[in-house]
């Protein structure tokens, strides 16, 4: 037992929880010979969560409203990285420069907005975006099933992303 752990302490072994979350260097177990630069030969390993308590998801949507992270909302809605509020929007005509207001009223500061404009992609007045784009900020518009597949895959890629969505209607006239 003694050799044992007389052996762990040479080689600087400790034992640790597998998800710890401690972020203190590595203890090597080796010696690099000094042709080697110990700069570039340092490895550092992320553990992903399949699901994370702090992004917020689009599991699903209906002509009633949508799906988030469990939670159903009722209508039209504005997701933003901390909050899911209802967004007082009935058409695409309804989206104006005050409607979007609360888009770059945030800190930290949005980098996109996705607008999904219902079961087809609506064209926004050129004035209404440039609002955003002013401030910085991109504005991608959609038809929201695209619109909430795009906020799902640049939250998961931990950009700062808004969305502003209006549910499809049940029946698509053409």
């Amino acid at each position: 037992m003694a050799a044992l752990a007389l052996l762990r302490s040479a080689l600087g072994w400790r034992a640790r929880p597998v998800y710890s979350r401690s972020f203190r260097q590595p203890q090597r177990s080796h010696r690099l010979t000094p042709s080697d630069d110990e700069l570039l030969q340092k490895t550092t390993v992320h553990h992903l969560e399949r699901e994370s308590p702090d992004i917020l998801f689009i599991e699903g949507y209906t002509n009633h409203g949508f799906t988030i992270n469990g939670t159903m909302v009722i209508g039209p809605c504005a997701i933003l990285p901390q909050a899911i509020l209802q967004w007082n929007v009935g058409t695409h005509k309804d989206i104006i420069p005050g409607s979007l207001a609360l888009f770059h009223m945030l800190e930290p500061k949005i980098e996109i907005v996705v607008l999904g404009t219902g079961a087809r992609v609506e064209w926004l007045d050129p004035a209404v975006l440039k609002c955003l784009q002013q401030r910085g900020i991109a504005v991608e518009v959609q038809n929201t099933p695209n619109a909430c597949a795009t906020f799902n895959f640049l939250v998961s890629e931990r950009r700062v992303t808004a969305a502003g969505l209006i549910p499809p209607p049940a029946f698509v006239s053409e």
